[in-house]
């Protein structure tokens, strides 16, 4: 036989008092004007009850769940981007919200299933997250359930946190132009004439809107840009294995961690050393960034802030505008140090 659910009537009369009162305790209301004598008699007896607060009734009267919809393509079940959960599962719980996690594999019959979950649960907000940053498909919605995109865009929904990659771009050159090099700079993982009409995404031409400028600003040039579509190491390690039959860098510019993995395996193959022959560096610090030796230096995806601040825009109501967040520097061994002055 099931258990009769504690209510707050029970709770308020085992502490003798009424369930105003003690709702007004245990919802945490400022100034109750109660003493701290009736505080103590309903918290105990409400621990003493086990009592637990009906969410769905509470969610009834106060048009409020305090639960939050994290929907997402693959970032629940890929290393990649978890740190987006971390930091939104860290605001949510801060903000004393429940976070529902709901994964689609990109398929759009499962985004739209998980839409409709959400919604029959009444949560409060949804976020749209992204592994990596893309213009996400969001299917329709019904209500006026406020959005925020995270690490993705939308036409529809303006509401987005995504990594400044502008000045991530800029922030890679200027360690570069540091080391004191001044030529055979190469670019690895694009080139505008190979990808002329073809589109990443919106971060990824910030990201190299960012490289462009910088280098123009620093007075250099790349020797070789080396294009390819899909930025993982054994591409890199071609482009790079490639280059070297025509010509040596003294640094490289990695879009990824990934590339810059496949180009430190081609450049040792070849006998030039990191850091002293070819200086590198990269972006998103991948988790493989700090294996390598010497490890490299990278342009972080800061995921874990970019997670906390979309559920706090959530919350906040601030469902109109974009935010950028800065992309912290993580300095290891793969750059040369110039030469000391005297």
């Amino acid at each position: 036989m099931q258990k009769k659910r504690v209510t707050l009537a029970d709770v308020a009369r085992l502490a003798g008092l009424s369930p105003t009162a003690a709702s007004m305790i245990l919802t945490g209301k400022h100034d109750t004007r109660l003493s701290a004598e009736a505080h103590a008699k309903v918290h105990a007896a409400a621990t003493s009850l086990g009592y637990r607060p009906n969410v769905a009734a509470r969610a009834l009267r106060t048009d409020r769940s305090r639960s939050i919809a994290f929907i997402s393509d693959y970032v629940a079940t890929t290393r990649f981007a978890s740190g987006l959960i971390r930091g939104a599962l860290a605001a949510a719980e801060e903000a004393k919200h429940v976070m529902l996690l709901l994964e689609t594999g990109g398929e759009p019959a499962r985004e739209l299933q998980a839409v409709e979950a959400a919604l029959d649960r009444q949560v409060d907000g949804l976020i749209f997250a992204a592994m990596r940053a893309r213009e996400v498909f969001v299917p329709p919605l019904s209500g006026n359930v406020p959005v925020v995109m995270l690490n993705g865009t939308s036409a529809r929904f303006p509401a987005a946190v995504l990594p400044d990659e502008y000045e991530g771009g800029r922030t890679a050159v200027r360690l570069l132009a540091q080391t004191g090099v001044t030529e055979d700079i190469v670019l690895l993982g694009h080139n505008p004439a190979d990808e002329k009409g073809l589109f990443r995404s919106h971060s990824i031409s910030r990201r190299l809107a960012g490289i462009r400028d910088a280098m123009a600003e620093h007075g250099l040039d790349f020797a070789a840009e080396l294009s390819c579509w899909n930025w993982e190491p054994n591409h890199g390690y071609d482009l790079t294995k490639a280059l070297l039959r025509r010509r040596r860098p003294k640094a490289m510019l990695c879009l990824n961690d990934r590339l810059a993995f496949g180009a430190y395996q081609a450049l040792g193959e070849a006998g030039l050393r990191i850091p002293d022959d070819v200086s590198l560096v990269s972006f998103d610090n991948d988790e493989l960034a700090s294996y390598l030796r010497p490890g490299l230096t990278t342009i972080s995806l800061p995921h874990e802030a970019m997670g906390r601040r979309a559920v706090q825009m959530l919350l906040d109501g601030k469902t109109a505008q974009e935010e950028l967040i800065t992309m912290p520097v993580v300095l290891r061994g793969s750059l040369h140090e110039p030469a000391q002055p005297g």
